[in-house]
């Protein structure tokens, strides 16, 4: 009897030290919760930073993470994005889905998803629809700070010598409404600081000529630009795929590249330069170094440059790391601005390295759960 009783005594000791959350978290503690995350991003071609993000939160976290990607073609592809959003959600135990890039289709996948989910956690990072409408669909939003850029990003490019502003972009993009204000600032912020702005209509990457012809475009209208308005002419693009293309032909003009759309220093910088990133998938500063000596050795030194943090990394990872919190009920709701700040800062570098502000809609006003991300400059 005497047995028996210490028995049940031992079995209660290691049920109460199982219920015990006060602990650190650790990558093999979280993989015996009863939870996984699902992560939905582009393709390598069409988003390779947020994807060799969810790469490393899946090497991180083991099977706790799920992933699946949009199509290239997303624009055209919408029931594609909500099916494969669909079927993350189709395993019980996920518990929270962060969608980075959040392209057209996010909303309606996320009704979709909350159809038989109602629970679901969702994390949205650069958000390509409506503020108003995707905030109301997911519980929290995030995107590099458009607006701010559209005075910074010029800034930049004055104080790196640019005369001339070429601003990429086309319809698609020019229909949503952070690029459309950020433009409209850049313009204003560029007649202001003496710097001539033009606009040249690039061709779209999901549309026929898709992204190679859009990137054989970039090759062949630097050089051009250069041609017509010289070597201080800052160029800018609002699409990801064309960021390669666009650095490799701004080093070699000799021009200025003030920022990349999603300023990072693995996008695009990498595959122009020839930087091996392997095994350096998270090491900022070696990245940064690297980088630096590519662009001295082009002798474009002080005219190339992006911000010290890969912001959609962050997004991904913040999303992650913030959705753990959550499953763990370490968060006072869906949405706690004390815990989402400090994950967002802590990736960033440290408290105050990510200056994070809501959205400020026209029509809707202030969005609480929409936070726009700005970062320091890195020159190279």
């Amino acid at each position: 009897m005497k047995r028996f009783a210490t028995g049940i005594l031992s079995l209660m000791m290691l049920l109460t030290l199982a219920g015990c959350r006060g602990e650190e978290k650790t990558p093999d503690k979280v993989e015996e919760e009863n939870y996984k995350i699902g992560i939905i991003t582009g393709t390598v071609s069409q988003g390779e930073e947020e994807f060799r993000a969810a790469e490393k939160m899946a090497k991180k976290y083991g099977d706790m993470i799920v992933t699946a990607t949009y199509p290239d073609n997303f624009s055209t592809e919408t029931e594609t994005t909500i099916s494969n959003v669909v079927a993350l959600s189709s395993d019980p135990e996920v518990k929270a889905i962060v969608f980075v890039q959040a392209v057209p289709g996010a909303s309606a996948a996320i009704d979709k998803v909350r159809e038989t989910r109602p629970d679901m956690l969702f994390i949205c990072g650069v958000a390509a629809e409506d503020p108003a409408t995707i905030a109301s669909k997911a519980d929290i939003v995030m995107l590099v700070d458009e607006i701010g850029m559209g005075t910074a990003v010029i800034e930049q490019a004055k104080k790196q010598g640019a005369e001339t502003f070429i601003h990429y972009s086309f319809a698609r993009h020019l229909s949503y409404a952070t690029i459309a204000a950020r433009r409209e600032l850049f313009m204003k912020t560029c007649e202001k600081l003496g710097i001539e702005y033009v606009d040249v209509t690039a061709p779209d990457p999901t549309g026929d000529a898709g992204v190679s012809g859009a990137q054989q475009f970039i090759l062949e209208d630097v050089p051009r630009q250069v041609e017509k308005y010289g070597k201080d002419t800052a160029f800018f693009s609002t699409n990801c795929s064309m960021q390669e293309p666009l650095i490799k032909s701004v080093l070699e003009q000799g021009a200025i590249f003030p920022q990349q759309c999603c300023p990072s220093p693995y996008h695009g910088y990498p595959a122009a330069l020839n930087i091996s990133v392997d095994g350096h998938e998270g090491d900022i500063d070696y990245m940064l170094e690297q980088t630096k000596t590519k662009v001295e050795e082009g002798g474009n030194a002080g005219r190339m440059s992006t911000w010290n943090v890969a912001v959609n990394m962050l997004m991904v990872e913040a999303g992650v790391e913030y959705a753990i919190e959550f499953c763990e009920g370490n968060t006072k709701d869906t949405l706690d601005e004390e815990v989402l700040f400090g994950i967002i800062n802590k990736i960033a570098g440290g408290e105050g390295k990510a200056t994070i502000s809501n959205y400020e809609d026209e029509a809707a006003g202030t969005i609480d759960n929409f936070y726009m991300i700005l970062c320091d400059y890195y020159d190279f």
